[in-house]
C-alpha cells in the first residue's frame, strides 16, 4: 500500500511554493532554479486578465470513486462517457488547465508570438526551425518532451491531444492496420462499426470547396498541383474542423484562427472541433462523469483491499503545488496518452506498486514515422496558410510505405513561400521506455537515427516532387528537407494483446484498462491515429461494459 500523502497548502502566488513546484518528474525544475521571475509573474497577470476562467480552481475528487480515468484525450474521452452512460461514478483527472471557447477572445497564444499560454512549464521553446522562444513559466496547453534523440509533442489540457493536433482524422489502409494487429483486432468489424462511430461523434468531414477556394488555402490548392505533377493522386482528408465557424473567419464575423495558421496551441473560436466541444460535454451531460483539472497523477499502485490508489499533486499553472493526495477506485483506466500510460506503468513495475504486470510493459514504442517537410517556392494565394488539412498521397512503391499531407508552414502565420508537409511512414523502428530510479525519471530509449528508414522513403517522395517542379526542399540554412527528430504521435508502451488483453484489460489487473495511444503497436500504418484511438477505445470499452468487467 502506498504511505498517503499530506495536504500540502501552498498559496498560489507564494514565492515559495512557486519555486518548489515540479510538473512532473519529467518537467521538475533544476536545482538552480531561482523560481518565478519578475517576466514570469507580469505574464501570469496579463494571462490571467485575458483567460481568468483558467484560474478557477478545480472540483475536489472523493477520496474513493467507482472509476478513475487518467487523461481527458481521445481514448479517455470514449471511456469516460460510456462508463458514465453505463451508470459508472467517473472522475476524469488532467493535469493541464479547462481552457474556454470566446469567437473574438485571443484566448490562445499564437505561432508567432509564443507565451506560458501555448508552452507547458518551460522557459524556452525552439520550433522546428530552429528558432528558439522565450515564454514564461506557465502550464501552457503544449507539452515539448525532450529525450537523448526524440522530442515528443503531446498536450497538457482538457480536451488532450485534440487541442493542440492539426484536426485530421484518417482510416489506416487494411493491409496496414492487418499488418500491425493482426488478429488481436479485426480491420473488417474496425471499419464497418468502430470507425464510421468515432467519426459520426467527432463530426469528421473533408474541407468543402469554397474553403478550399478561398485565399488561406492557396497553399493547399499548389501542393496538389505539386503532388500531381510528379505524378501522385490526391486524396481528400476528413477533418474535426467545423467548417461554417471556418465561414465566418473567412466572413470577418470571428476572430481568424484556423484561416491564420493557429491549430497547435489551440483553437478558441472553435473551428477545431476538439473534444470539449464532442465526448467530453456528453459525458458531463451524464451527471455521472465529472473532470478535475490541474491533476497531475505521479504514480499508481494497489491497497491491500485490492482498490487502485492513485498519487497526485493539485498543479496551479503557476507551477505553485497546491495540495499532495492518494485517492482509490475501483477501476482505473490510463487514457495518458502513450508517454503517460507507460510512464505510469513502467514505474509502478519498477516500484513495485503493482508487481504483477507483465515483462511487456514499457515495450513496442514508435513514432508512427514522423517527419516535417518542407518546399522552398514562390508565394502561393492568400497572405497567411490556413492549418485545416486538405488532402494527401500515399506512395506504396518503397521498402517502406510512406504518406505525405497538405499542412501549414509551423510558426509562420505570413504566407512566406513555403509548402509544407506532414510525412508519416510504417517505420519498423520500436524502442522501450525505462525506469531510472537514481534519477526517478521514465525515458524512453530511443535510438540515434532511430527513424532513418522513415526519412529516406519521405526523402524519396519530396525529392521527386521537387524535381517534378523545379522547387527546393528545406529552408535555406534553417531547416532540412526531411526533419524526423521528433514525434507528434508517440505510440506504444502497453501494446494491446501483450501487456492488456485484445481489449485493453491490464493482463493480472482486474479493473485496469489502457485505452490510449499506448496501447497502439508504434505505428497506425500511415495515418494519424486519432481517429484509430478513438474507434479502438470505442470497441475495448464497449466489450468491458458488456463483459462486466
Amino acid at each position: 500500500m502506498h504511505p498517503s500523502r499530506r495536504s500540502l497548502i501552498a498559496g498560489a502566488t507564494g514565492a515559495a511554493a512557486l519555486a518548489a513546484a515540479p510538473t512532473t518528474a519529467r518537467a521538475a525544475a533544476a536545482p538552480e532554479d531561482p523560481g518565478p521571475t519578475l517576466v514570469d509573474r507580469l505574464a501570469h497577470t496579463k494571462h490571467r486578465a485575458v483567460v481568468p476562467e483558467i484560474f478557477t480552481a478545480p472540483p475536489r475528487i472523493a477520496s474513493h470513486t467507482d472509476v478513475i480515468v487518467i487523461g481527458t484525450g481521445f481514448g479517455a474521452s470514449v471511456a469516460a462517457l460510456r462508463l458514465g452512460r453505463a451508470g459508472a461514478r467517473v472522475a476524469m483527472l488532467e493535469r493541464g488547465s479547462r481552457w474556454p471557447h470566446d469567437p473574438w477572445r485571443p484566448i490562445h497564444a499564437g505561432d508567432t508570438a509564443l507565451d506560458g499560454r501555448a508552452i507547458w512549464h518551460k522557459r524556452t521553446f525552439e520550433d522546428l526551425l530552429g528558432l528558439p522562444h522565450p515564454v514564461d513559466r506557465f502550464g501552457g496547453v503544449f507539452d515539448d518532451t525532450v529525450y537523448e534523440h526524440l522530442r515528443v509533442w503531446r498536450a497538457a489540457a482538457v480536451g488532450g491531444g485534440s487541442i493542440v493536433f492539426t484536426g485530421v482524422l484518417l482510416e489506416p489502409p487494411k493491409q496496414y492496420f492487418e499488418h500491425l494487429f493482426g488478429r488481436t483486432v479485426s480491420q473488417r468489424e474496425m471499419h464497418e462499426k468502430w470507425y464510421p462511430r468515432a467519426r459520426a461523434m467527432l463530426k469528421a468531414s473533408p474541407m468543402p470547396d469554397d474553403v478550399y477556394r478561398s485565399a488561406p488555402f492557396g497553399h493547399s490548392r499548389r501542393w496538389d498541383r505539386h503532388v500531381r505533377n510528379a505524378g501522385y493522386e490526391t486524396t481528400k482528408l476528413d477533418g474535426i474542423w467545423d467548417w461554417d465557424v471556418v465561414r465566418q473567419e473567412l466572413q470577418g464575423r470571428s476572430r481568424r484562427s484556423a484561416t491564420i495558421g493557429e491549430s497547435n496551441y489551440g483553437n478558441a473560436n472553435g473551428a477545431k472541433r476538439d473534444l470539449t466541444l464532442s465526448y467530453l460535454p456528453a459525458a458531463e451531460a451524464t451527471r455521472r462523469v465529472r473532470i478535475h483539472h490541474w491533476h497531475v497523477v505521479d504514480r499508481i499502485g494497489r491497497d491491500r483491499r485490492g482498490r487502485y490508489t492513485v498519487d497526485l499533486r493539485i498543479l496551479h499553472p503557476t507551477g505553485a503545488v497546491l495540495e499532495e493526495r492518494t485517492v482509490t477506485c475501483d477501476r482505473l483506466v490510463l487514457g495518458a496518452g502513450s508517454i503517460g500510460t507507460s510512464e505510469l506503468l513502467v514505474r509502478a513495475r519498477s516500484e513495485g506498486t503493482l508487481p504483477r504486470l507483465d515483462d511487456s510493459v514499457g515495450e513496442g514504442f514508435g513514432t508512427n514515422g514522423d517527419a516535417a517537410m518542407v518546399q522552398f517556392v514562390g508565394l502561393s494565394g492568400g497572405l497567411s496558410q490556413g492549418s485545416p488539412s486538405a488532402s494527401t498521397i500515399l506512395d506504396r512503391t518503397g521498402d517502406i510505405p510512406a504518406r505525405m499531407e497538405n499542412w501549414y508552414s509551423l510558426g509562420l502565420q505570413v504566407n512566406g513561400g513555403i509548402l509544407g508537409s506532414l510525412g508519416m511512414a510504417m517505420d519498423p523502428t520500436r524502442a522501450r521506455f525505462v525506469h531510472s530510479a537514481a534519477k526517478d525519471d521514465v525515458i524512453v530509449d530511443w535510438p540515434k537515427d532511430g527513424n532513418k528508414g522513415a526519412e529516406e522513403a519521405l526523402r524519396a517522395m519530396q525529392d521527386k516532387i521537387a524535381e517534378a517542379n523545379g522547387v527546393g526542399t528545406g529552408v535555406p540554412i534553417l531547416l532540412p528537407d526531411v526533419g524526423t527528430s521528433f514525434t507528434a504521435h508517440p505510440l506504444g508502451g502497453a501494446v494491446l494483446g501483450e501487456t492488456t488483453d485484445n481489449y485493453g484489460r491490464v493482463k493480472g489487473y482486474p479493473g485496469l484498462y489502457v485505452m490510449d495511444g499506448a496501447a497502439i503497436p508504434g505505428s497506425t500504418g500511415t495515418a494519424n491515429p486519432s481517429l484509430t484511438i478513438t474507434a479502438l477505445a470505442e470497441r475495448n470499452i464497449a466489450k468491458v461494459i458488456a463483459d462486466g468487467r
